[in-house]
């Protein structure tokens, strides 16, 4: 039996409503400032729902959770894990996380590994896009509530730099640089060509200046000088 504690000790922030499916939690200090996401799912009450990365384990974030029907955890980082396992206990949803990592959450239950891809339900594909660490991976959500509009979270493969823009920001803790930029090189030609597409990252949003989504994700990547971008140093 877990010797966790079953309540959070604090109140904390309320989630902010981004789009009519889509929740962006406040940042979390155990994910280093980032940023965990809600996605309703089809049917009744959310049913379905997708937790993206681990916001802070407070009394409002797990309110939020709890009022949302059936749901999953998807992991895209070890550097979005926060507290994972007091959420699994406190709502019993399968913890999604690419097979490399893991290893890293051996005492959480509902730990449901995934390869190279998988898609989730109808409009909602896992990728694994290894580089920020070795099972870095994004979800592309599409349709329903999105209408012709698609959502990519993208956890650390791409963090905001200024408002409406973002780039893969190499730090002395990334894992492998070259796979990284061969992830966005292979991500550009497995998304949908010219869907509106909006970037929610991982990082922290602070570039942002109040904006949650990067819109014109599809450009952007499209866009980005994978040459220049290789001789990047580490921050």
């Amino acid at each position: 039996m877990s010797s966790l504690p079953t309540q959070p000790s604090e109140a904390g922030r309320p989630a902010r409503q981004v789009l009519e499916s889509l929740w962006l939690f406040a940042p979390n200090r155990d994910t280093q400032g980032g940023s965990a996401w809600w996605l309703d799912g089809p049917g009744a009450q959310g049913a379905g729902g997708c937790l993206i990365d681990c916001p802070a384990f407070t009394e409002a974030n797990l309110a939020l959770l709890q009022g949302r029907g059936e749901g999953r955890i998807l992991l895209t980082s070890r550097e979005g894990h926060g507290r994972v396992r007091r959420f699994q206990e406190a709502l019993g949803w399968p913890v999604l996380v690419q097979e490399q990592e893991a290893y890293l959450l051996p005492s959480v239950q509902g730990l449901d590994p995934f390869g190279a891809e998988r898609e989730l339900a109808p409009g909602l594909r896992l990728r694994w896009t290894p580089g920020p660490t070795p099972g870095a991976s994004v979800l592309l959500a599409e349709g329903g509530a999105l209408g012709d509009g698609a959502v990519l979270f993208c956890g650390r493969l791409l963090s905001p730099v200024a408002q409406g823009q973002a780039a893969p920001l190499r730090h002395r803790r990334s894992f492998h640089w070259g796979r990284w930029l061969r992830s966005l090189e292979q991500l550009r030609r497995w998304l949908p060509e010219q869907r509106p597409l909006w970037l929610a990252s991982g990082a922290g949003l602070g570039a942002l200046r109040g904006e949650a989504l990067i819109p014109h994700g599809w450009e952007l990547l499209q866009g980005l000088d994978l040459e220049a971008l290789a001789q990047q140093q580490p921050q």
